[in-house]
């Protein structure tokens, strides 16, 4: 009987370079079909209330006054800059037009509230609700 010696094998060699190669095309594809979240710059909390009337499709439009941070009067959405006794004449002209205007003030974060308390009080002189007030910051 004749016995054949076994040759020893030599262990299997794994080659690094290709396996880092693989790794890298890897990489490259998934960085490349990944979607990444768009976060705003900005992070806001803004104030919620719980009595606020959500505007319907059914409504017409709010007026809307803005004031600058001077303090500068702009009437509706042509922007037509107004004083306080136009302000006055022209809600007063538009609520017997339209008995059932709303008036949002869009007021700069840094607009004097003297100026917006007068808004206030031409509209209530006028009849008229106000739909919404809202500020920005300056100069967005």
């Amino acid at each position: 009987m004749r016995f054949y010696l076994r040759k020893r094998r030599a262990a299997p060699a794994v080659i690094i370079v290709a396996l880092i190669d693989v790794l890298i095309v890897l990489l490259i594809f998934l960085m490349v079909t990944t979607t990444f979240k768009q976060q705003p710059a900005l992070r806001l909390a803004l104030p919620e209330s719980t009595q606020a009337l959500k505007t319907g499709s059914h409504e017409d439009a709010p007026l809307v006054v803005t004031v600058d941070k001077e303090g500068n009067l702009r009437l509706g959405t042509e922007a037509l800059p107004v004083t306080n006794d136009r302000l006055r004449s022209e809600l007063q002209e538009r609520a017997a037009k339209n008995p059932e205007l709303k008036l949002a003030i869009s007021a700069d974060k840094a607009a004097p509230w003297g100026q917006i308390v007068k808004i206030m009080d031409a509209a209530k002189e006028a009849k008229i609700k106000i739909a919404n007030a809202f500020m920005k910051e300056a100069g967005k």
